[in-house]
């Protein structure tokens, strides 16, 4: 009886999808020229609408990843964008420039974000604010307020040469980006002789974000 109803669930689904492409089918065939050529002012309004609001966001900054300075800058910076991926770095620690060079990669790909990078030594009231512990730290904030953190590299896939797309994806989990991929299930990290920017492959477990102050041997 079970299988009955669940056959009897199938086609009814099918039934209706198969009535919904006829109708739009119907729909166009109804259409003329007039009809057409509204349509397509509709789709190229959009367009106009959608490359004006990216030029609107280049302009703020967008499209690109860059440093600022101070705290008041990473407040600021919050405020005039809607989304924004911020690095927590310090110079001493080898993987934030991994970090660089993915965001760099993310920045141009995801104009609808701004990505930016701080000093962690240079704003200790910011840090202690965000209880920011491990380098790198990436803070994501939506409408002025942080929602999530990335701390280290455990979320990534626990090693250094992680590939872009693995960080795309969690910032795509965040909301940060707009994401097109399947959020459920993240990107297979494939094996590679190499690390990026040479730095091999390790399964060192990274410190969360409750550790204590990291040592300078581990860079974290």
């Amino acid at each position: 009886m079970a299988q009955n109803a669940l056959e009897h669930q199938l086609l009814e689904a099918t039934r209706i999808m198969e009535q919904q492409v006829d109708a739009e089918i119907e729909k166009l065939d109804r259409m003329d020229d007039d009809d057409f050529d509204k349509l397509r002012e509709r789709r190229l309004e959009a367009m106009r609408q959608a490359q004006k609001q990216k030029q609107e966001l280049l302009a703020k900054g967008h499209g690109k990843y860059y440093e600022i300075a101070t705290e008041k800058d990473f407040f600021d910076e919050c405020k005039r964008s809607k989304k924004v991926v911020c690095h927590f770095y310090r110079d001493s620690t080898f993987r934030c420039k991994i970090v660089d060079k993915h965001l760099e990669i993310l920045a141009p790909k995801h104009v609808e974000t701004k990505f930016i990078k701080i000093n962690a030594e240079k704003c200790p009231f910011l840090v202690e604010r965000l209880r920011i512990v491990v380098m790198p730290t990436i803070c994501v904030a939506m409408d002025g307020k942080t929602t999530d953190y990335i701390v280290g590299f455990d979320d990534l896939g626990g090693v250094d040469d992680f590939p872009t797309e693995m960080l795309e994806w969690r910032l795509g989990r965040a909301q940060a980006i707009s994401y097109q991929g399947d959020l459920l299930n993240p990107p297979e990290i494939g094996e590679k002789k190499g690390g990026i920017l040479g730095f091999s492959k390790t399964k060192k477990t990274i410190k969360g974000r409750d550790d204590d102050a990291s040592s300078d041997e581990d860079d974290w």
